[in-house]
């Protein structure tokens, strides 16, 4: 599975932006995707997951401002990102958790990191 993100940018405070995802190669393995954000100095956070059915599950501080989304059929997650925060800022990877079985012996595939900066 290959991971294209894209996306992202400098905005300011109030702002939206959309990050965008696209699987390739064993997209049919692939159940969960989402984001999780990394800023300096911390460890990297989920943001925002959905399942192939639908479900969604987003961390606290972004609940109410950002969307996760999902083209089954592009095999493209979208995460629409509304009334941006300074504290927002942070490289966001997309990510794939593939595999059959339990949810435990998934594989999680990355995309590359795109920066996502909001200035006050």
């Amino acid at each position: 599975v290959q991971l294209q993100a894209s996306g992202g940018g400098l905005v300011q405070a109030g702002d939206s932006l959309r990050l965008s995802c696209a699987a390739s190669g064993r997209t049919h393995i692939i159940n969960k995707m989402g984001w999780y954000r990394q800023s300096p100095g911390r460890q990297r956070d989920l943001v925002a997951e959905i399942k192939p059915g639908g479900s969604t599950n987003y961390v606290d501080s972004v609940k109410g401002r950002f969307t996760i989304s999902r083209d089954n059929d592009r095999n493209t997650a979208y995460l629409q990102m509304n009334s941006l925060k300074p504290e927002d800022t942070a490289v966001y990877y997309c990510f794939a958790a593939a595999g059959a079985g339990r949810e435990s012996d998934w594989y999680n595939y990355w995309g590359q990191g795109t920066l996502v900066t909001v200035s006050s």
